[in-house]
């Protein structure tokens, strides 16, 4: 790979990990109710279980879809019913005073976030385009360089939204504001789901 090609990719992964979608809501949230701590696992959850999941769509997990397409639909729903369900646990998460010990406030684990890659529609996106883009030919060499790419870029990224969360918090004290805050929160979580349910809209 040339030194512009991985500029490139490196460019469009930071771009794709960066900008707003379901792991970095989730993150801000997680790093806003339980602190930076806390959320590491899911941090690292992100940052290495999507870069696996690029992995395994370049040597061809892909192909299950043009084998058995009703897959692709069952992937769908599953997508939509787990971001419904983590919309509604971040939308009624216990305030930081009573999270402890309580089901409402324990955050994502490292098995958790990383299995939610594969039913994540965003991360489904970039995978393929990545892969599409800068490891066309499914070389395993281009795909590792591709893979490995994300695995920095998600360390910048996770890093930067659990911090915005974490700094939130201080702003969060009042319950009030807290539950408003993780509302939000919930409702942009279901508005990334308008892409999956109505692709063709604008």
């Amino acid at each position: 790979m040339t030194l512009d090609i991985f500029t490139a990719l490196v460019t469009f992964a930071l771009v794709t990990v960066i900008t707003p979608g379901p792991n970095n809501l989730m993150l801000m949230a997680s790093g806003a109710n339980f602190g930076f701590r806390r959320t590491i696992p899911h941090m690292l959850g992100i940052g290495l279980g999507f870069p696996a999941m690029v992995l395994l769509v370049g040597v061809g997990v892909m192909q299950v879809f043009d084998l058995w397409p009703v897959s692709y639909v069952i992937l769908k729903v599953l997508s939509v019913s787990y971001l419904l369900y983590l919309a509604w646990k971040i939308a009624n998460a216990a305030p930081p005073a009573d999270a402890e010990g309580t089901a409402e406030g324990r955050p994502l684990t490292f098995v958790q976030s990383a299995a939610f890659q594969w039913v994540n529609p965003k991360a489904w996106s970039m995978a393929l385009s990545a892969i599409t883009l800068y490891a066309a030919s499914r070389d395993l060499a281009a795909v590792l360089w591709v893979a490995g790419t994300y695995v920095g870029v998600s360390a910048v990224s996770t890093t930067s939204w659990t911090v915005l969360g974490q700094q939130l918090r201080r702003l969060l004290r009042r319950p009030g504001r807290l539950r408003a805050f993780n509302w939000v929160m919930a409702a942009l979580l279901v508005a990334t789901l308008v892409p999956v349910l109505w692709p063709g809209g604008s």
